[in-house]
């Protein structure tokens, strides 16, 4: 039984509605098939390209522990609103607990921290790799790699904790129907009454220490790549050591362009419909998930060397006949 919407009292709700994507319930249950597709997709691939660096002793090098970072976060990120998604769409269990929603919230926006953390780190080790050498080994040591590494959970964890305790000063007063497919922090600010200029704010000033910050770092770095090859005198060269950054710049392109699209449009957007601000925060968190691992299969040669020559295993398998 769905309760009021109007709430009264200081006490946060027992409890929220997720109500999906207003407005396109009648399709809800076919839009399950794609997003189902997308995160079973998200799983397999990851798990393969974990796999292949885990089986492959020539990947284990500091690119390829990067990549096992953004392949955990990229399977981390659908699990934790792919299950709730799909339980909206198919037995319409909008309810979620307060608690619930904000430990949701928590950990999609770390999770969003991490992976835009890790692009940085594999930016990093790019230009070490192509402007510094004959350093890479000094620089990127397995230690170096394990303190990015926690330094990326780390800054994740400290920057998104204030989220739920800034919420939790908040009266929700005006609803408990949340107009979206997970528990997004500026969805649950809006329902609430009262000054919510700290949490706006606050959101403000972590978009652009998460991706204005990072961004401008990747592109700092790259500018200084594009420097040193095109300075190169070998042609060959100057295509062997782009080659080594056609996946990551993909990666970078598939992940930041909805998620600016997102936030611009959430904030500046105001003529866009609601739904297309919903459709564009799921895609944001489903989609590159997905991509990225195939990116990546296609793009580094020694990861698809390795899935060619498994699949080639494979396939000269003896099978047994007649039960023999």
């Amino acid at each position: 039984m769905q309760a009021p919407s109007n709430l009264s009292g200081h006490a946060p709700p027992t409890s929220f509605l997720l109500l999906g994507l207003p407005g396109l319930e009648s399709v809800q249950a076919w839009l399950s098939i794609p997003f189902c597709s997308i995160y079973v997709l998200s799983l397999l691939g990851n798990a393969t390209l974990l796999w292949v660096i885990w089986t492959e002793s020539s990947l284990h090098q500091p690119m390829y522990l990067f990549l096992s970072i953004l392949a955990l976060t990229d399977m981390a990120m659908p699990t934790c609103i792919l299950p709730k998604m799909l339980a909206i769409f198919w037995t319409k269990a909008q309810e979620i607990t307060f608690a619930a929603c904000l430990v949701q919230m928590f950990t999609v926006h770390a999770l969003s921290a991490v992976e835009s953390g890790t692009l940085t780190a594999m930016a990093y080790d790019r230009y070490v790799a192509i402007c510094y050498p004959l350093s890479y080994t000094t620089l990127l040591s397995p230690r170096t790699v394990v303190k990015f590494g926690a330094a990326i959970a780390i800054r994740a964890f400290v920057i998104i904790l204030p989220f739920p305790f800034l919420l939790l000063r908040l009266r929700f007063c005006h609803s408990r129907n949340i107009s979206h497919t997970y528990c997004e922090h500026m969805a649950l600010v809006k329902l609430a009454c009262g000054n919510t200029t700290p949490n706006n704010l606050y959101g403000l000033v972590v978009s652009l220490l998460i991706v204005g910050g990072d961004l401008t770092f990747i592109f700092a770095s790259y500018g200084q790549i594009l420097w040193t090859v095109f300075h190169l005198p070998s042609l060959e060269a100057r295509h062997k050591a782009l080659g080594t950054c056609g996946a990551h710049v993909g990666v970078i392109f598939i992940l930041y362009t909805p998620a600016l699209f997102s936030f611009l449009s959430h904030r500046f957007g105001h003529s866009i419909p609601h739904n297309v601000h919903i459709f564009l925060a799921n895609i944001y968190l489903l989609v590159p998930s997905m991509l990225n691992p195939m990116v990546y299969g296609a793009k580094t040669k020694e990861i698809h060397n390795r899935l060619q020559w498994t699949f080639a295993s494979w396939k000269k398998t003896p099978r047994c006949k007649n039960g023999s």
